[in-house]
């Protein structure tokens, strides 16, 4: 069987490890050049995500890369002093198992993982795709598969040529991430300042040479907003975060030089189906629950390994394939948009007093021990350990069904 994934973040080189482990023959195209190194900010991985990890053996890689922040400082202009927030706990609330890890790493990791055994093409990409899975690529050669998979994120190539506009949810809010100087932030320590309506943190970690800067913010309108518009984007992050602090200031200085920028609307999609014909999405392409918000990356871990191994289970029946691949991923998705559109206004709140709200919460979790922290979360699976509650099927080390009788490999 040969299957071809277009994007090679998280999503597509996590399936395709595993189709390659099942016996498939697999392509990742990815339109950039190189890996990507966008300067990602930190991402959590739950627990499916985390053993999904510890099957395909990169676990230890994952934690030699994690964060390791600790603490939470959060400035409230109307405060005396900042509070301080006991992170570690914070993520022990929310998870069982949990990684904090730079997105740029974790890409890494996972390409690393698979690379052999997987034909990567970079600085191409998927230009059409016929109804018997016959693809024309950027570089002007054609090929036939047996599967397309569209793996290239929230404004995904693979999704406008075969769906075209998907139907999305503005969430009201927009996220920014830029590389600042490591000497701007303190390593183990997350330092931020919250506001009404804008929230700017900055973060590092021992093994990274450089800092993360994070912005979220909420306009009193939609801003007109293009995401190939990179100085545009520049120009209405520093008008949003004016004034908030000098050390606020001294991170968007870094805007004028900084190598690596990112900025996005927290959008959510809602596609009724991710499939059609012998294409199919997973990942923020196909179910975005909202970039920072929804726990959007151990969704593509986890949607990535329930669909190799649905496609290794059904063979050359990719419909079958499919329809059993959404049916067990619908709940969660619809789970994960749910829990996006809470958290939006949670973390980026429009008040003093949800500000208020927002940090008291933190530092009730610091003062209370983990045992009760753990068994109020749990009162509500739908809520922050929504991912917990995930079931992770069992595929087996090596399905027979892509040797079986029809399968065109």
């Amino acid at each position: 069987m040969k299957v071809l994934i277009q994007g090679a973040s998280i999503a597509g080189p996590v399936l395709a490890y595993w189709l390659a482990r099942y016996g498939a023959e697999v392509t990742v195209v990815e339109r950039a050049p190189v890996l990507r190194r966008t300067g990602g900010h930190a991402i959590d991985l739950f627990r499916p995500a985390v053993e999904v990890s510890e099957r395909m053996g990169v676990l230890p890689r994952i934690e030699e890369h994690a964060t390791g922040t600790a603490v939470l400082t959060a400035h409230r202009p109307w405060a005396a002093r900042p509070a301080r927030i006991d992170y570690l706990k914070l993520e022990k609330t929310m998870s069982d198992r949990h990684v904090e890890i730079m997105r740029d790493d974790l890409s890494e990791i996972y390409y690393t993982a698979g690379r052999d055994d997987i034909d990567f093409r970079f600085g191409d990409q998927i230009t059409a795709i016929s109804e018997d899975g016959s693809v024309t690529f950027a570089q002007g050669t054609a090929e036939r598969f047996d599967i397309v998979v569209g793996a290239d994120g929230l404004h995904s190539g693979v999704r406008q040529l075969v769906f075209g506009a998907a139907p999305e949810r503005f969430l009201g809010g927009y996220l920014s991430v830029l590389s600042v100087p490591k000497a701007l932030a303190h390593e183990g320590e997350m330092v931020g300042y919250f506001e009404p309506d804008r929230v700017a943190m900055v973060y590092t970690a021992d093994h990274l040479d450089d800092a993360r800067a994070v912005f979220i913010f909420r306009p009193q309108q939609p801003i007109d907003y293009d995401h190939r518009a990179v100085e545009r984007q520049k120009s209405q992050l520093r008008s949003a975060f004016a004034g908030v602090s000098t050390e606020v200031d001294r991170w968007l200085a870094e805007l004028e030089r900084t190598p690596t920028f990112y900025f996005d609307a927290i959008t959510q999609l809602e596609m009724p189906t991710w499939s059609r014909g012998c294409v199919t999405l997973v990942g923020d392409a196909g179910y975005c629950p909202g970039p920072a918000v929804g726990g959007s990356t151990s969704l593509a871990v986890y949607g990535a390994y329930v669909l190799a191994g649905e496609i290794a289970t059904a063979g050359s029946d990719h419909a079958a394939a499919f329809a059993s691949y959404e049916k067990i991923l619908m709940p969660s998705v619809l789970g994960s948009r749910k829990l996006a559109r809470a958290n939006a206004k949670t973390i980026i709140p429009g008040s003093r007093w949800g500000v208020m709200g927002l940090v008291g919460l933190g530092r009730a979790i610091t003062l209370l021990p983990l045992s009760v922290t753990q068994a109020l979360a749990r009162l509500n699976d739908r809520g922050v350990r929504l991912y917990d509650t995930m079931p992770l099927p069992e595929y087996g080390e090596s399905p027979e069904a892509f040797a079986a009788p029809g399968d065109s490999a």
